[in-house]
């Protein structure tokens, strides 16, 4: 237990607080008017050792800013390349400028309330549920370190995201894109077997075994920063997908005479692939050619006087991913076959992304318990 002692100042007597802390040392706290006041504030860090919530005074006073390099460098260990570049661009332009001088301690919660309200107004969700799960993970830390008793980032509201409306191609679009496009094999590829972008792109002659026509998915080659960075799959597991019989003849010129190690989907130039540029590039080409456009592409080619043109959601590489699944599902696919295919982490995930595709089960289910339910009652 610690004492009070009191000591002289020009302005009168004043109050000192000795107390001892966790780890043994001496420590002190002074200012006090009262010889109470000071034996107070010895109960309550005597309680704060007892329930494991000691906050040491000096510990609060570290900035967002010394915490936040110590985060950036631990956090580049666990994550991807592509999750770090973008964490770290994030801390750059938006946390660091607002909070970087600011001593934990003094944070509130209604501080960041206010800031994540007005980085709502100008940026998008994903933007800002970013740099808000940046600023409470560096939080977290200084939680842990016991440089703060709670987190006042935590249990603030950010915007939701609305959810993109997405591209599912018929087989028919899916071929006409295919023709229309200067890698036909690979567009028919990714929309029959759901790979991702980075996972197609990466993949090797070892990678596939064409008398089984199985593929063995373990990288996945990303673009981070304008460079290709090579890594494993989205969620850091391996997993066999099997692709389609009348994929043969392109998997089977895709992988002759070429080593083991060389790439199945190579750009014209040598090594990794790219999407290209989502206006200019050689996909949103084979989109325009093939007519499968969105709204903005189908005004302006009527403004130029070529008629009506079919209006959807614009479409991406990504996209050929979901109309896998939707193409999947339709063949008679179930949630777990798909599951698989797609490599989520469980097939909750896949459901909860392709709810809507699975609606036609709701009605087989209903057409199932009507049946039942008459058999039962009439043999009863």
């Amino acid at each position: 237990m610690g004492s009070a002692y009191s000591y002289d100042t020009k302005n009168g007597k004043r109050w000192e607080a000795r107390y001892r802390k966790p780890d043994g040392k001496t420590a002190r706290k002074g200012g006090f008017a009262r010889k109470r006041d000071a034996e107070a504030y010895i109960t309550s860090v005597e309680s704060a050792k007892l329930q494991g919530a000691y906050i040491a005074p000096g510990e609060s006073r570290v900035t967002i800013g010394e915490l936040g390099a110590a985060w950036l460098t631990a956090h580049a260990i666990g994550v991807k390349p592509s999750t770090f570049h973008s964490d770290e661009s994030a801390w750059r332009v938006h946390v660091e400028p607002a909070w970087g001088a600011r001593r934990v301690g003094t944070i509130r919660h209604t501080e960041v309330a206010a800031w994540i309200a007005e980085l709502s107004a100008e940026r998008s969700a994903t933007t800002v549920k970013r740099c808000h799960g940046v600023l409470a993970s560096i939080l977290d830390g200084a939680v842990r370190d016991r440089r703060l008793q709670s987190n006042p980032a935590r249990a603030v509201k950010t915007p939701r995201k609305v959810r993109k409306q997405r591209a599912y191609l018929t087989h028919q679009q899916v071929e006409r894109l295919a023709t229309a496009s200067h890698y036909p094999d690979l567009v028919r590829f990714l929309a029959y077997t759901g790979l991702r972008w980075g996972e197609a792109t990466g993949l090797t002659v070892a990678d596939v075994d064409v008398s089984r026509r199985r593929l063995n998915i373990s990288s996945n080659a990303v673009i981070v920063n304008g460079h290709v960075i090579v890594g494993t799959p989205k969620t850091h597991e391996r997993r066999t997908v099997v692709y389609p019989a009348f994929l043969d003849a392109a998997m089977a010129h895709a992988v002759t005479l070429k080593r083991p190690d060389e790439l199945i989907f190579p750009a014209e130039t040598g090594g990794y692939l790219r999407p290209g540029n989502s206006k200019s590039g050689w996909f949103a080409g084979a989109c325009k050619r093939a007519r499968l456009e969105d709204a903005s592409d189908a005004a302006e080619a009527r403004a130029r006087g070529e008629g009506h043109r079919a209006v959807m959601s614009r479409v991406t590489p990504h996209d050929l991913r979901h109309t896998a699944a939707s193409l999947a599902i339709s063949a008679g696919a179930n949630v777990k076959a798909v599951q698989r295919m797609l490599g989520h982490a469980s097939a909750a995930m896949t459901l909860d992304t392709y709810a809507e595709l699975f609606d036609d089960d709701l009605d087989d289910v209903a057409s199932a318990l009507d049946c039942a339910r008459a058999d039962s009652l009439r043999f009863s």
